[in-house]
């Protein structure tokens, strides 16, 4: 309702801002040229294209199934946003792994869906929606009468359907093909062997290591060729994703002192009607922003600012407008009543054929539910002993089969209003029956707590909306930003001059949907990575939600490998270290592998460490030294190793003694570990991001959400 209020005070800024973003997005298109063609490519697999229509119509699939599933009506944009990457994702594996099914030759025959369905050895899902929900166990009659009824039922049902079908037959490939992975993967004796000994030979060592940091970095001057030699070896490490760094100015729409005063004479004038009126719930849904609440309330539970007043006042009094959150608030004592704070019962539900949240193998009518529920009810009136025998057998409420229709115990107002008014009305061990959406409940009175004064209050909360003049004023602010500013200096000058608080946000992605502070800022983030917005160039004026934002981009790093020119600040310490290291490996070089003697002649300290094993992950003092490590295990007992180059020194390694692991009577363990780490990579789905990476694949989503 507040929504709805706001869009008809700032209707005719509404007309502005949108004849604006229209004219943007015309000339958009003539500065891309091409006579205003677009593409409608979202994306390409190896060759194989993604259209936009074909995208949209599995995201909008996939938005009405988390509908469904959340049992709401929307989704947040957020969720919007993050379903759409899944319905992506899923396109992307669903053409890789259909050309690698079609490749190896694997299918999924009519025959074997069938089975998967309706046969002996039936599909996990299959036997989870279509278990006899007395037993708990699968029950082909209940499929197999669903499947006959399925002509009659709603369209939707029947592309459930069909999405549940499609599902277990992808289910059904991914499990062939990960199967023949891992029944293909073999080791042999001698890796296994080679495994345990990496694992369980224990070396002793001592080392000595003339660290970088021992050495000033004044005295060692990369020229252009080391920077360049760095580079080329290890150019594969800075691969990068394409990022942008943004400022961004954030003009937030808040009423003004004007916009205040006029919602507190209207909250007043609202006050007044509301002591007159005689239909207090028609009251507060036209003019309040929120719903009428029917909770009772005990003590304490209410706002600070009424709950003493509606406790200790007659039941018809209206306090005075108080203003909270940017809220004029007005409440109303509707009525008072002694009622338990908590109540227990059991119940058995009788549902029927299009009752809410019905099982859709239910086909009892209204009628004869009702008259189930009044024959089980003249039963258990007489006494309550079977209760939960009577439960399991006629219930239809999902959770009897672990409680035997034993709710336990409840809050007053948790239940469903019919069920709960039924259980207040009724004394503790009585029988009585209620109607709700769910169905009918034929319902035993377990237990109530003692009873305590509870009041039903009738709130009346009035947004501060902000005024057609407030939001023109604060666009005009924002706008004078963006068209007098057209540079990053400019922008900056601008905000200092203003005295304005801007952020920053680096390395935003290409499908980043989160920048601080900013509602759905997807906008922004396809404006920065435009073809045709430069390094300082300033945005227009974005709206979001209850705000406007300018923004400049400061930085744009290209997808690919950067230049030399900008990674070399980056990588000049690790040249520098290069250099250091070569020369502390020179020094080193002069003792030819005369451990003690180099040790005592370059002050260096000795550090023993053992047991020292081939798989160990750090150099104890120094962190990850591969080299160090694989140098080890190639030496013989008694001997030096030559200097090594590591990450952070030069070392020497002397090996005092090899201990060689016992062999074991059989490698059947190290075989069944090495085959299970194995399957863990299968299941993670690594050999599908192989195949990802291995491909070529164009993502256009950035041109359109």
């Amino acid at each position: 309702m507040a929504v709805i209020g706001n869009i008809r005070k700032h209707s005719t800024f509404l007309v502005i801002i949108i004849g604006v973003a229209l004219a943007a997005f015309v000339l958009g298109d003539f500065a891309r040229g091409g006579g205003g063609s677009r593409d409608v490519n979202i994306g390409e697999v190896e060759g194989e294209e993604i259209t936009i229509m074909d995208f949209n119509a599995k995201a909008e699939q996939n938005i009405e199934n988390k509908l469904q599933q959340q049992k709401t009506d929307r989704l947040s944009v957020d969720e919007q946003f993050r379903t759409k990457d899944e319905t992506w994702n899923q396109m992307v594996y669903s053409i890789i792994m259909d050309k690698e099914y079609e490749k190896i030759g694997l299918s999924v025959t009519p025959d074997e869906l069938f089975d998967l369905i309706q046969g002996s050895n039936p599909h996990p899902v299959v036997v989870q929606y279509f278990s006899d929900p007395n037993t708990g166990k699968f029950d082909r009659n209940l499929i197999i009468q669903y499947l006959q009824n399925l002509e009659t039922m709603p369209a939707q049902a029947k592309q459930q359907w069909i999405q549940f079908e499609k599902y277990i037959k992808e289910d059904r490939y991914r499990t062939k093909f990960k199967n023949l992975l891992i029944k293909g993967y073999y080791v042999p004796e001698a890796l296994a062997q080679l495994n345990f000994e990496d694992e369980n030979n224990k070396a002793d060592i001592d080392y000595i290591a003339a660290t970088y940091k021992s050495l000033n970095d004044s005295l060692f001057i990369p020229a252009e060729s080391d920077y360049r030699a760095y580079y080329d070896a290890h150019k594969e490490t800075y691969k990068q994703e394409a990022t942008r760094d943004i400022q961004y100015v954030v003009f937030e729409v808040k009423p003004s002192a004007e916009d205040i005063r006029k919602a507190g004479v209207e909250a007043e004038q609202i006050y007044t009607d509301f002591t007159k009126t005689i239909d207090v719930q028609r009251f507060v849904k036209v003019n309040s922003d929120s719903n009428y609440d029917s909770t009772w309330f005990v003590e304490g539970q209410l706002p600070v600012q009424i709950d003493s007043i509606m406790f200790n006042s007659p039941v018809g009094t209206v306090t005075k407008p108080y203003m909270e959150n940017n809220t004029f608030h007005t409440a109303r004592l509707v009525a008072e009543a002694m009622r338990p704070d908590s109540m227990k019962a059991s119940h058995i539900l009788i549902a029927f054929q299009g009752a809410f949240q019905a099982d859709p193998k239910i086909i009892r009518t209204k009628v004869e539910a009702k008259a189930l529920a009044d024959s089980l009810y003249a039963v258990l009136a007489k006494s309550t002993k079977n209760m939960g025998e009577l439960a399991m057998q006629f219930s239809d409420d999902p959770s009897v089969a672990n409680n035997s229709g034993d709710l336990g115990w409840f809050a007053d107002g948790n239940m469903v209003t019919n069920f709960n008014e039924a259980v207040i009305n009724s004394n503790k061990g009585s029988v009585t029956m209620a109607e709700t959406p769910f169905g009918y409940h034929v319902i035993e009175v377990t237990g109530k707590k003692p009873e305590v004064k509870k009041v039903r209050v009738a709130m009346v909360d009035r947004e501060i909306i902000p005024s057609n003049e407030t939001y023109q004023n604060i666009f005009a602010s924002a706008s004078k930003l963006a068209t007098e500013n057209k540079t990053l200096e400019q922008f900056n000058e601008y905000v200092r001059a203003e005295n304005l608080s801007p952020r920053e946000m680096p390395g935003i992605r290409k499908m980043s949907n989160r920048i601080p502070g900013l509602p759905n800022p997807r906008q922004i983030v396809q404006w920065a990575f435009n073809e045709n917005t430069a390094v300082g160039a300033v945005s227009t004026v974005f709206d979001l939600e209850g705000m406007f934002v300018v923004a400049v981009v400061t930085k744009a790093i290209e997808e690919g490998y950067p230049t030399l020119d900008d990674i070399k600040s980056r990588i000049e310490l690790l040249v520098i270290n290069e250099l250091k290291g070569k020369h502390l490996a020179k020094q080193m070089e002069a003792y030819n592998g005369d451990f003690e003697k180099a040790a005592a002649e370059l002050n260096l300290t000795k550090t023993n460490v053992t047991p020292f094993f081939f798989t160990t992950r750090n150099l104890k003092g120094f962190g990850a030294e591969n080299q160090v490590i694989g140098s080890v295990f190639g030496l013989q007992e008694g001997a030096s190793s030559q200097p090594i180059i590591g990450n952070a020194a030069v070392f020497m390694v002397k090996l005092n003694s090899l201990t060689k692991a016992t062999t074991p009577p059989s490698y059947a363990q190290t075989i069944s570990k090495l085959e299970t780490a194995f399957k863990q990579n299968v299941e993670q789905d690594r050999a599908y991001r192989a195949l990802e990476e291995s491909l070529e694949i164009k993502d256009n989503r950035i041109r359109f959400y």
